[in-house]
């Protein structure tokens, strides 16, 4: 066995932190930890596992989805300037969605002429080397260095963990120069840097002065409302946010959530429309959301008193935000929220119990006429299926333990309305802008819950930017069953959509050209991506005709049971 490198204590500092997975992207920097990887392996050493993906985009997204299915943040290795380059799109998603990961991209040999183990070698030493790599994923990390020792690879590793953990939490970038990951470390110190003494800092609740001031305000309400979007991250702000509004008689809406946030069965959720909450509300509400509605669609919430506590009420990342708001606390939503039930429950008597209790049963015509609505949306209709149709078709065939990755987009909506979830921890969606993260998450929410079902649901453009060549391949080698709808409408709906609301009498909606169809309509041509995942093992269905959709999705169920992934391709009403 060769003299220990950098490399052994960049995995042991990984061991120390607790990753439980690297996801990789190989290249020619990462020689000195393949070859600590085999030394280990030869020699039983325990490291974390790596999982090759094909593909950057999906080894991020995997990542992500492992630490939003635990809470933990993940590695992932990627080969310089160009791996950097691929996972960046991915860590947009994850820094918006407020995800910890540790990137880490090896760098370019700097020495030339044999000065040091693990110089330049090749042609592409001398074109991976750019000038400042980290600017390719600055905006979308927390932080960000260039490991220039053994000495303090573990402090380093320490000081990234404690980083992305801490709240808001976010991606980070680590750059490993392949002459320091080879640098023999006889000698150097590799002192262990503890958890107890330089970990994540956790977000604590609020002082009893603003829990107090936030309980009278909610007692004194006619109508008040609550908007959310990630608070159900913690599963304990669920429940909590459950009860309050309970207690207080609180509707409460989510707007493009990326996580369970509310019981969708409690009498209190008022489901993914906020605007229709604003009128008549005099107290409402803002919790873990980054955007509640559009400014210029409801200038009415002017009149509504806000309140807004979240890990990030700044939105520092997000140049201008546009939310006004007359109180706003930094603070753990699920502890705060839970301070305030017990300053309210202090103070309630019967008479502000009778008030609630009457709220409440007031809202069931309202609720009762949502349910209606989206039942008669969902029904069997001659011609296309519809996106409704087909979710409630799948609804049937659920359970609550089931996970749902929803990147449906612009049918997003439509998605959630069909399927709602009651459980914290069944629902994850990406908060980003960029298109064809769910499979890589999808994946790594397998790789944590290897006991559940886990259904992605996308649409066909999605499907394209995901890399599901690489998703497959990875669900096949790794044995990460999962299962994936492809809601092909023929084009990007999103694309047509913002036409039409800029000018919607203009010119393209009179051609009907919006340049944002995917599919010919020649007869002959066809669009089977099921016939993608099936080149690496998946199985596959193609439905066009609603009486076969029932059967196609038991197929698809029983195979993931088996242990394959399946891809089902649904044709729905065209763009």
């Amino acid at each position: 066995m060769s003299a220990a490198r950098t490399a052994d204590v960049l995995l042991e500092g990984l061991n120390d932190l607790g990753i439980d997975y690297i996801f990789a992207n190989l290249g020619t920097d990462h020689a000195p930890i393949l070859e600590s990887l085999a030394e280990w392996q030869r020699s039983g050493r325990k490291h974390p596992p790596v999982i090759v993906c094909p593909h950057e985009n999906v080894a991020v997204h995997m990542a992500g989805g492992y630490a939003m299915a635990t809470g933990r943040g993940q590695a992932v290795l990627v080969h310089v300037d160009a791996g950097t380059a691929n996972a960046a799109m991915a860590l947009h998603n994850l820094f918006r969605t407020r995800v910890p990961v540790l990137l880490m991209a090896g760098r370019a040999p700097y020495t030339m002429h044999g000065e040091k183990t693990g110089g330049r070698d090749t042609y592409v030493h001398f074109v991976q080397d750019p000038y400042d790599m980290a600017s390719i994923v600055r905006p979308f990390t927390k932080w960000e260095y260039s490991l220039p020792s053994a000495a303090v690879t573990k402090e380093v590793l320490r000081r990234a963990h404690s980083m992305m953990q801490s709240e808001p939490q976010a991606p980070v970038y680590l750059s490993l120069p392949r002459e320091v990951l080879a640098e023999p470390v006889d000698g150097v110190a590799t002192t262990a840097y503890s958890e107890a003494k330089y970990g994540a800092v956790h977000m604590g609740g609020l002082d009893t002065e603003s829990a107090d001031k936030i309980a009278v305000a909610l007692m004194a309400a006619k109508n008040p409302i609550a908007v959310t979007a990630y608070l159900g991250r913690n599963h304990a702000a669920v429940a909590a946010l459950d009860d309050l509004a309970r207690e207080c008689g609180i509707r409460v809406a989510e707007n493009s959530p990326v996580a369970l946030n509310i019981p969708h069965d409690s009498p209190c959720y008022a489901g993914l429309n906020p605007g229709a909450l604003l009128k008549g509300a005099d107290l409402g509400l803002l919790l873990d959301i980054d955007v509640p509605w559009i400014p210029s669609d409801h200038p009415e919430s002017a009149a509504v008193k806000w309140i807004q506590i979240d890990v990030d009420p700044l939105k520092a990342e997000i140049p201008m935000w546009g939310f006004s708001t007359d109180m706003r606390h930094q603070a753990d939503c699920a502890t705060a929220l839970r301070e305030i039930l017990a300053a309210v429950k202090r103070r309630a008597d019967d008479g502000f119990r009778a008030r609630v209790k009457a709220r409440i049963e007031s809202w069931a015509p309202a609720t009762a006429a949502r349910k209606k609505n989206l039942t008669e949306a969902a029904a069997k209709k001659d011609g296309a299926m519809s996106v409704e149709f087909v979710c409630a078709t799948l609804n049937a065939r659920l359970t609550a333990d089931d996970i749902v990755v929803n990147e449906a987009v612009t049918n997003a909506a439509n998605v959630l309305n069909q399927l709602p979830r009651t459980k914290p921890g069944t629902y994850f969606a990406h908060g980003g802008g960029g298109l064809g993260g769910s499979g890589g998450m999808a994946l790594g929410i397998r790789l944590a819950h290897p006991d559940k079902r886990v259904i992605q649901i996308v649409g066909d453009g999605v499907y394209h930017f995901s890399n599901p060549d690489a998703v497959y391949a990875v669900a096949q080698q790794f044995q990460l069953p999962i299962f994936t709808i492809v809601l092909d409408n023929g084009g990007w709906r999103a694309v047509k959509a913002s036409v039409l609301r800029v000018y919607p009498k203009g010119s393209a909606a009179g051609e009907d050209s919006f340049n944002a169809r995917l599919h010919s309509g020649r007869q002959g041509d066809q669009r089977r991506f099921d016939m993608v995942a099936a080149a690496f093992g998946a199985h596959g269905e193609n439905v066009t005709e609603s009486a076969a959709l029932p059967a196609a999705i038991e197929r698809c169920l029983a195979a993931i049971k088996a242990g394959r992934a399946a891809v089902m391709t649904v044709q729905v009403t065209r763009l």
